[in-house]
């Protein structure tokens, strides 16, 4: 699988993009954050997501002044593969049930 998923910030980036059609940087920052109840630097943080729109997971659209950030269908196939392998480990091997 490729390195994005070896970088919890830019994995859990992916996910909450996953469950939105598009979210604004700052939105998605405070995300984050609420989520590890922690401050992120901005550098760093935009860092991660530039990393994710250069390998194609991740696309930045322009919104009047803002920049807002949105799943590819292969970020999207990504996280799906991701969660697939997680149910895996947690279910222990068992098969889900759809």
């Amino acid at each position: 699988m490729t390195r994005w998923l070896q970088s919890g910030r830019r994995r859990d980036l992916c996910v909450l993009l996953y469950e939105t059609d598009r979210l604004r940087g700052q939105s998605l920052k405070t995300r984050l954050e609420d989520h590890y109840d922690t401050h992120f630097d901005s550098k760093s943080f935009y860092g991660a997501l530039d990393w994710l729109i250069q390998q194609g997971f991740v696309e930045k659209r322009t919104e009047g002044i803002h920049e807002a950030y949105a799943l590819t269908e292969a970020g999207e196939r990504r996280v799906e593969e991701h969660f697939e392998w997680m149910r895996e480990k947690v279910d222990g091997g068992q098969p889900s049930e759809q």
